[in-house]
């Protein structure tokens, strides 16, 4: 869906030397501007500086959100995804350059498409949400996740049509790569998705307030998600939508606290090797590594740094890690409204939390 953006003025702060006192305050006005519902946590020099949340996890009953509330993060799910497809490449059980049907051999849609190429958007896959507009999707519906689908269903009826481009050629951003992913790592390991991604990674770094979205699954304190309908000039809850459906590109709930222990578990080399690394946080086409984008040469006060970058946003839930790889600086963002330019936000708020000074 098309996202809605609330073009925020951020307050300027003119001292480059920023306190940590000064930092909270900053982040507070912030906030309060822009009418922020969520959680932000920022973590520099391996010490959380910041984790507060703010506004209602429920809008109806104006139930407060809280550092433990859900949120369903969207698209960081690819970053785990990927993450996971890196474990079995180490492992020797998938390559990078190997096609498709290596792993599925009923493969009906182009047998040429690499595992690289599926990682970094460059497949040349048909992109499979074709919803232009929010006032397209009200209208019509979005039909790709308002019936449940299985895993299976998903890859034949959606993933395996000709492709629009040579595989290789370009980068087009498609939930389509990541659930043909999520399909090999399930004909890999001979285990659904959701269980790979426990006994994988929930389970030893210990996230337990993290996993997979069902509509069978009432999840205690998961936010409501809501987006903004300019049309009737008011919030309004997300369209239904089975999000089961969002699968290996999109479907997971997770909290600040538990990001962090993923973030700094890939970054910190528990998870991953380092050539595993290596090989995810290149930029290529689109400025894409493997699961996320990575920004050479990002500029904050005249210093050059690298970025690794996950945002999220399907209807109202927003969300984004960013993670500066040669200072460790991690900003973790989590929203249940869909109306905030949540990347302005977040490379803001990388430049105050650059400044702060011990």
């Amino acid at each position: 869906m098309k996202k809605i953006i609330v073009f925020v003025f951020f307050l300027y702060v003119g001292s480059f030397a920023f306190s940590q006192e000064k930092l909270s305050d900053f982040i507070d006005a912030v906030a309060s501007k822009i009418n922020f519902n969520g959680t932000i946590l920022i973590e520099r020099e391996n010490k959380v500086v910041f984790n507060r949340s703010y506004g209602f996890a429920n809008l109806e009953w104006k139930q407060p959100g809280s550092i433990d509330t859900k949120y369903k993060v969207a698209s960081i799910t690819k970053f785990f995804t990927a993450v996971l497809i890196m474990q079995l490449v180490e492992e020797n059980k998938v390559g990078l350059d190997m096609t498709i049907p290596v792993y599925i051999p009923t493969y009906k849609g182009d047998k040429t498409i690499t595992i690289r190429q599926l990682l970094n958007h460059s497949s040349g896959m048909k992109n499979i949400d074709t919803i232009s507009s929010v006032e397209s999707a009200v209208l019509n519906g979005v039909p790709l996740y308002q019936t449940p689908r299985t895993a299976k269903e998903l890859l034949e009826k959606f993933c395996s049509e000709p492709v629009v481009a040579k595989p290789g050629s370009e980068f087009n951003y498609n939930n389509a790569d990541y659930i043909v992913l999520g399909n090999i790592i399930e004909a890999v390991s001979g285990k659904s998705y959701g269980e790979v991604l426990r006994q994988r990674i929930l389970e030893p770094l210990r996230m337990s307030n993290t996993g997979l979205l069902s509509q069978h699954i009432l999840l205690d304190k998961l936010a409501s998600s809501y987006f903004k309908r300019d049309d009737l000039k008011k919030i309004v809850p997300d369209l239904p939508a089975y999000w089961e459906n969002w699968y290996a590109a999109g479907a997971m709930y997770s909290t600040s606290a538990d990001l962090l222990i993923f973030s700094k578990a890939v970054f910190g080399g528990k998870i991953l090797k380092k050539a595993s690394l290596d090989s995810m946080f290149v930029s290529g086409k689109g400025e894409y590594g493997f699961g996320v984008w990575v920004y050479n040469d990002y500029e904050i006060d005249n210093k050059k740094y690298t970025i690794v970058k996950r945002p999220g946003q399907i209807m109202g839930a927003q969300s984004v890690l960013f993670h500066i790889l040669e200072t460790g600086l991690t900003i973790i963002i989590l929203s249940n409204t869909g109306f905030i330019d949540i990347d302005g936000m977040v490379a803001d708020l990388a430049v105050q939390a650059s400044r702060v000074v011990n």
